[in-house]
C-alpha cells in the first residue's frame, strides 16, 4: 500500500513550494536513489519546475526530464501533467489539484502544502480521501 506523506510549510508563497519539493527531490534522489515523478496540473507549471531544478542550488544536479521528452525514460526525476507515469514507480511527488488516477502504483507518495487558500482546500480534500481509504499518513509540520 503507497505510504503518504504530508509536508505542512509555514509559507503562503508557491515559490517556496517549488523550492521544498526541489530539495525534496534531491534527497530522495541522492540519499534514497529513488526514481522520482514529480506530478503537476499543466505543461506551464512543469516547465516552471523545470527551470527551478536546473538553478535552485548552484552546486546542486538534479537529473531530470518533462515526462513527454525523448529522453524522459532516461531520466530518475520525471515532471508530468497527463495521465501516464511510465516506468516511474517509487516515488510519487503530487503537486496537482488532483490525486493522479494512478498514485496506488507508486511505494510514496508526498504533499507539498502552503498556507494558500486554494492548495489548502485541495491538499484537505486529498488528505480526506487518502485517509477514509486507508492509507498510512505522515505529517511533517515545518511551520
Amino acid at each position: 500500500m503507497t505510504q503518504v506523506n504530508f509536508y505542512i510549510l509555514a509559507s503562503s508563497e508557491l515559490e517556496q513550494r517549488l523550492q521544498f519539493v526541489c530539495r525534496l527531490v534531491q534527497q530522495a534522489l541522492l540519499k534514497q536513489g529513488c526514481d522520482v515523478l514529480i506530478q503537476v496540473d499543466n505543461e506551464a507549471q512543469a516547465r516552471e519546475l523545470d527551470e527551478m531544478l536546473w538553478v535552485f542550488q548552484p552546486e546542486a544536479f538534479v537529473p531530470h526530464a518533462l515526462s513527454h521528452a525523448n529522453n524522459s525514460e532516461q531520466a530518475p526525476v520525471n515532471i508530468g501533467w497527463h495521465s501516464d507515469p511510465g516506468q516511474h514507480h517509487q516515488l510519487l511527488v503530487n503537486l496537482s489539484k488532483e490525486i493522479p488516477p494512478f498514485f496506488a502504483r507508486f511505494e510514496r507518495m508526498m504533499e507539498v502544502v502552503v498556507q494558500q487558500q486554494d492548495v489548502l482546500h485541495y491538499t484537505r480534500e486529498h488528505y480526506k480521501y487518502l485517509r477514509d481509504r486507508g492509507y498510512p499518513i505522515t505529517d511533517h509540520d515545518m511551520r
